[in-house]
């Protein structure tokens, strides 16, 4: 996690976000918000599918490991 740390623009972000107090994480969760509402008015329909077919992905993952004890 520490090599992520380092990268100049999010590192410093993530680590925030990991190790600080609870308004920084809520202003965090805030942000990935405002971020993604950004890319919706500047890319349109692609920004809200192509997270969901991400999460579609996951969870399908999440459940074959449930299902299997």
């Amino acid at each position: 996690m520490k090599f992520v740390y380092r990268v100049p623009v999010v590192g410093w972000l993530l680590r925030e976000a990991v190790e600080g107090s609870a308004p920084i994480k809520l202003l965090f969760v805030v942000n990935c918000i405002l971020l993604w509402l950004l890319a919706i008015f500047t890319f349109g329909y692609p920004a809200i599918i192509l997270p969901a077919l991400a999460l579609t992905a996951g969870m399908f993952v999440i459940l074959v490991m449930i299902m299997n004890g």
